[in-house]
């Protein structure tokens, strides 16, 4: 085989390395915020491991048996009432979350939204998912907590569209505490699937990317001056 024809197969390599890289990269910074369905109980999770820590982030990763379980703890330069404002406004999220195609809210039930999303990476098919988010709020150290927690509820939102992937599983969490009069230590964590099967060092490396692009665009979201006075 001559160089030229093994440099043509490195680059189609890489070329499919970037367009997986991609896809989990979306994936982890949108499902935001699953019903897991087995046969027996799900094994105990196994211990926390970090991951990396840069900008801001601290990543955590531990095993479960369908996929791993991501972590992610990062101070937010906003009140924790802001921070949760721009996580609550649903609607919005196609205009600030990186790869959000489509979100809307289904139906609001007391403490929960029920809400469709719609995936689009660059160069792979979409992936869309319905989500039930549960939110709740105390009293805590320096003022109020937020919490939400979310998992796919896929029979009351659309039918499954074709060259769209519809993603079985997504569950996760946010949690929001005071870090100071203008700072909020925010608490992420997920777990999913990509719609697809996907070598496991190509998930674990677009995780990673994805969660810091959420974290960076809620951060820069929270400046937004339709969410003034929230804190």
């Amino acid at each position: 085989m001559d160089g030229r024809a093994r440099g043509n197969r490195s680059d189609r390599y890489d070329w499919r390395f970037v367009k997986y890289l991609r896809l989990v990269s979306a994936l982890a910074s949108c499902c935001l915020c699953a019903g897991l369905i087995a046969a027996e109980p799900e094994a105990t999770p196994g211990e926390w491991k970090l991951i990396s820590n840069k900008d801001g982030v601290a990543l955590y990763r531990r095993q479960r048996p369908l996929s791993n379980e991501s972590k992610a703890i990062g101070e937010i330069a906003a009140p924790a009432a802001v921070v949760h404002a721009v996580l609550n406004d649903v609607e919005s999220y196609a205009r600030f979350l990186p790869y959000t195609a489509e979100c809307r809210v289904l139906k609001r039930e007391g403490d929960s939204i029920v809400t469709y999303q719609r995936i689009s990476a660059p160069l792979v098919s979409d992936r869309d998912y319905t989500l039930r988010i549960h939110s709740t709020s105390k009293t805590a150290e320096g003022g109020t907590s937020y919490s939400s927690r979310w998992e796919t509820e896929n029979a009351l939102g659309p039918p499954e569209k074709s060259g769209v992937v519809r993603v079985k599983l997504c569950e996760g969490s946010w949690l929001l505490e005071p870090a100071g009069p203008n700072s909020t230590r925010a608490t992420y964590m997920i777990y999913t699937d990509s719609g697809g099967v996907l070598p496991a060092f190509i998930k674990n490396t677009g995780s990673q990317i994805g969660i810091r692009k959420m974290f960076a665009a809620i951060r820069k979201q929270t400046q937004n001056p339709k969410y003034k006075g929230k804190g």
